[in-house]
């Protein structure tokens, strides 16, 4: 499932970032989880690389599986997230949809600076 098996023959260490990302996915997957909690999984990833995990993770996702996921690539949260809570030093900020979220003035200054809201 998670796109390993033409690497079997492989250490942990020979193989590339992405397939240790995989292989990380796989060692949780083989616990049969609920929810899985994945923290910072599509970080250091260049962007055909995110688009490729997304959707091993909308997989596991549409397999009934829970997915809380910390991370700070956009493009892969907007993609996966039902709900987003979005926390600026700790404190949350805001909470709703992708779409909620992305038009939020609070958020958008927090993350992008008071130059892009244009809410004002």
């Amino acid at each position: 499932m998670v796109g390993l098996f033409g690497k079997i023959q492989f250490l942990p260490e020979q193989l590339t970032a992405p397939d240790l990302k995989r292989l990380e996915l796989a060692r949780a997957l083989a616990t049969n989880p609920k929810v899985l909690l994945l923290d910072e999984v599509i970080a250091g990833l260049i962007s055909s690389e995110v688009t490729g995990l997304v959707e091993l993770i909308k997989t596991i996702r549409s397999r009934g599986i829970t997915i809380l996921i910390v991370e700070h690539v956009m493009k892969a949260v907007m993609n996966l997230s039902d709900r987003i809570l979005v926390l600026d030093n700790g404190r949350k900020i805001m909470e709703g949809t992708p779409e909620e979220v992305a038009n939020d003035s609070q958020t958008i200054r927090a993350y992008l600076g008071k130059r892009y809201d244009t809410s004002n």
